[in-house]
Parts: C-alpha cells; structure tokens; sequence
C-alpha cells in the first residue's frame, strides 16, 4: 500500500526531498502550511501513515517549537535522515542572468545566499517556501523573476538552474525527524539511537548524576537541549540523544533514569540516520 507522508511545506521542498530519500519515490506527501499540521495530520490515520519533520539545522540551530509537539502528539521517532541543504537559482528554461529583475524565496534561504545576492541589484522579495516560489516562477512562465530553491525542486517543476549552489555556508545540514503513531511501524532491530525527554528533580547535582549514568554506561550523549516549563518559576525539561552500541544496554540506562525523574518520556529507539 502507498504511504501518505505529512510534510511542512509544498512538494519539492526540501521536507519532500528528504521523504523521497527516507521512504522511497513511490510515496504521497501530504503538503502543511505549518509544523503543528504536519504532526496532526500524521498522528491521524484517516489521513497519513505518518510524517517527516525538520527538528533542527547545522546553522540555524534546534526548531524548538517542534519538540514541544513530539511532546505533545503522542507519536514517536521511527528513524531520522540528515540532507545537505544546497540553494540555487531557478530560472524558466529561457531566461538568462541579464533578465532577471526579482529574486523570491523564503527568507531563510534569502538570508543563506546574501553573498551571492549582493552582487546583483535585484529586489528581493521573501515568501512562505522555497519550492513555492519555484512553483509560481513556473506558473507565471516569469521573464524577469528568479526563485531560489533546491535542485529538487527545479527538476519538479522543470526550471533551469541558472546559477547553482549559491548558498554562503557550504555545510549547511537540516536534521528529519520520521514520526509515527506508536504501533503502526515495524521498530528497527538494529536500533542505536535513542530520544526521550525528562524533568530533573528539583534538587542539587540531579541532572549531574543523570548524565554521569549515561557516561559510565558507555552511552554518547549527542544532544541536550533545555526548555522552560511554562508556567513555572525557571524549571526546566531535557531533551536527549543518546547513541549507543548495546540496545539493551540503552534500555537498562533508561529505566534508571526514568526512575530518577519527575517526568519522563521516550520518544522512540532507532536507527541513526545517514546524510544525503
């Protein structure tokens, strides 16, 4: 049966690239306006088997909001992919440097070309997505308008990359996260990875002796991030990666920690993911 993915974004976004490259060709994606659709729509059935969402980039940073739904849509991590975001310049097949008056694009990936783009005396103009605005350079069959997108999206909506990887910072990563609804996925039996989140007793030394647990089990903590609890006067909740070798191992760590806790919950035990 054919997989419907939520996404945030519009097809030939890079959320739809990494799709592609995370389930195959051979899947639907069902296009968001906002995160918060995009895991809605994939905690539901009715609509999708799930979903893939950005959680964080290499210069951007973490996409806090994001965390916050993992949290709260009761779904899990079934797997994560890494893509190397590259921008360039989409043209329609006829126009040339010369011609171009406007460049469109969503504001992050206008902000990742401004060297490129102070060369040139062109009115730039921001948008909601990248692919969007390939989309409607397509549409509009624009003589005098560029967009700025990925290779992904030029190849969707047949547009000629005019200028290519025209993005400042060559290493320019964006982390996917795959969600599921608990049950409805096979788990990875060669799991390494591991996600979960917890609120450290009100006490001194507690998230010390939380993360020394991880470090003594043999465990690479690769990420932990803080977030306020709202409402409260300055508590604070962890998110976790943690990597291991032994998933057994991984469990026994994360029953102790989840003993140690006044709120704990994990998120999903999977495969690290590779980088496309």
């Amino acid at each position: 049966m054919k997989q419907t993915i939520s996404i945030q974004g519009y097809e030939g976004s890079f959320h739809h690239e990494a799709a592609n490259h995370y389930f195959g060709k051979d899947i639907t994606v069902l296009p968001c306006d906002t995160f918060r659709e995009a895991f809605k729509k994939a905690a539901n059935k009715k609509f999708t088997s799930g979903g893939l969402i950005a959680i964080e980039n290499s210069i951007a940073g973490s996409i806090l909001p994001n965390y916050t739904l993992l949290q709260k849509n009761g779904l899990e991590i079934a797997g994560e992919l890494y893509l190397h975001i590259r921008q360039q310049l989409l043209v329609n097949p006829d126009v040339q440097i010369q011609d171009i008056r406007e460049v469109h694009s969503h504001p992050m990936a206008l902000m990742q070309c401004v060297d490129y783009l102070e060369k040139h005396d062109w009115r730039l103009v921001e948008t909601e997505d990248t692919a969007l605005s390939a989309k409607l350079v397509k549409q509009h069959h624009a003589k005098h308008v560029a967009a700025i997108a990925g290779k992904f999206a030029a190849d969707l909506y047949g547009l000629k990359i005019l200028t290519p990887n025209i993005h400042t910072m060559k290493n320019n990563y964006t982390r996917f996260l795959v969600i599921k609804l608990p049950g409805t996925y096979e788990k990875a039996k060669d799991a390494n990875k591991a996600s979960f989140y917890f609120e450290a007793k009100h006490e001194r030394g507690s998230l010390a002796k939380i993360l020394t647990q991880i470090a003594e089990a043999g465990m690479n903590l690769s990420k932990l991030q803080s977030f306020p609890i709202p409402g409260s006067d300055w508590k604070y909740f962890f998110h976790v990666d943690m990597e291991f070798d032994n998933i057994e191992a991984a469990k026994e760590v994360i029953e102790k920690i989840s003993k140690q806790t006044l709120a704990f919950q994990t998120y999903g035990m999977y495969k690290k993911g590779i980088t496309y």
